[in-house]
């Protein structure tokens, strides 16, 4: 697609120019990009209109309308910054704000737009995760530039999701008036309490997430290891789209020292990998769940811990940015003292041992998840961009 013959038409409606390295069809979606396409098909599209730009994958469209969000298809992870800045170029006068979404990957809206139409959004700052998710010398040279490269927007009005990230950013920089939340928001309607499923008869746990370094799985089979011991007949579920590699690289090892049984879901096995499965099975599990293990390194917020509270099954997570703000601190879920296998042992055990403290922190987590859904955060988006408006 040459896209600089795409000509936006004049429009009295805000047009929002989103760029981002992934959209929410592309095969390697995450939770922004679910994030980004959960806001912006909620708001008002009688007062805006949005124009997304991202890559191309294999057997994308190049232009395709999704919930009245027009996705522009062009180029790789590089060339999409170039392309991007021709339809701008070619469309400035029709289009109000530019968002430049960061999730590593970076447009460069400062050197290309102006000041007053630029808009930064991000969920998390990447840190320490570069050394658990690439390999030397990637990992450094984006350790080194992550900070520079962010400052380059310490200057432009900012969205982000979780109070963590806001006050990471403004540590480098970034100016206290303009850095909003916009509060994350689930799918969803939340479960009834009464349509909470039944807790399996044995001690379960469920993690659920993708097969990758930082977000701990790992240290989720380490911690059951233990469990194990104390409660043989315990259940472990790992729940998404697995990974080959790094079940036989990184898990099976672990399995084979802690003499753990691993299967699918035919086999009654100590943990069972489920794989990919619809939403509907993947709230039932969770809700059959006795509590959700989440031992990530850093997250924008941790979607996945506030779906689990909506269906009745507190989280033990780790103390890490983003996490934190999923589980109140600590009033809404299960909070590690230290990021290690032994402290999600513990507060596993305590899961099991302690009745009366869990039904606390099942109804808290409850109670905290009712405030997110995806019509608020949509809202928030409204408001913020009015303020925008007003300020500009």
């Amino acid at each position: 697609m040459e896209i600089s013959n795409y000509e936006v038409e004049k429009s009295d409606k805000i047009t929002l120019l989103f760029l981002s390295w992934r959209d929410i069809q592309a095969p390697k979606k995450g939770g922004a990009e679910v994030f980004t396409h959960e806001m912006l098909k909620r708001i008002d599209f009688e007062k805006y209109r949005v124009i997304h730009i991202s890559p191309s994958f294999q057997n994308s469209k190049d232009v395709e309308i999704l919930d009245n969000i027009t996705y522009i298809r062009v180029g790789n992870s590089i060339s999409v910054i170039w392309e991007a800045r021709k339809f701008y170029m070619k469309n400035k006068d029709k289009v109000n704000f530019v968002v430049d979404q960061c999730n590593t990957h970076r447009f460069f809206t400062k050197f290309w737009v102006e000041h007053k139409k630029r808009i930064f959004f991000i969920h998390q700052l990447t840190r320490e995760i570069w050394f658990l998710n690439a390999k030397f010398p990637i990992n450094l040279i984006g350790y080194i530039t992550e900070t520079p490269f962010l400052r380059l927007s310490k200057n432009d009005y900012t969205m982000t999701v979780s109070e963590s990230t806001r006050q990471d950013l403004l540590k480098i920089g970034f100016k206290n008036d303009k850095v909003r939340i916009l509060p994350e928001g689930i799918e969803f309607e939340h479960w009834k309490e009464e349509e909470f499923s039944q807790k399996e008869k044995v001690p379960t746990f469920v993690y659920v997430g993708r097969f990758v370094n930082y977000k701990g799985i790992d240290a989720s089979i380490l911690a059951f290891a233990k469990i194990k011991k104390e409660y043989p007949e315990a259940k472990l579920y790992i729940v998404g789209k697995k990974n080959d590699k790094y079940i036989e690289n990184n898990l099976k090892p672990i399995f084979q020292n802690e003499n753990i049984t691993w299967g699918n879901r035919e086999e009654n096995r100590d943990v069972t990998l489920f794989g990919f499965v619809s939403d509907e099975e993947k709230l039932k599990l969770m809700s059959m769940s006795h509590g959700l293990l989440f031992p990530s390194q850093r997250e924008g917020w941790g979607l996945i811990v506030t779906e689990a509270a909506a269906v009745g099954t507190p989280s033990i997570v780790y103390n890490s940015p983003g996490i934190i703000d999923a589980v109140d601190n600590g009033k809404a879920g299960y909070l590690c003292d230290e990021n290690t296998p032994d402290n999600l042992y513990k507060l596993m055990k305590r899961v099991i041992e302690r009745k009366d403290e869990y039904e606390e922190y099942r109804e808290n987590a409850y109670r905290y998840s009712l405030k997110f859904h995806w019509d608020k955060t949509a809202k928030s988006f409204d408001d913020f961009i009015n303020e925008v408006i007003k300020d500009r």
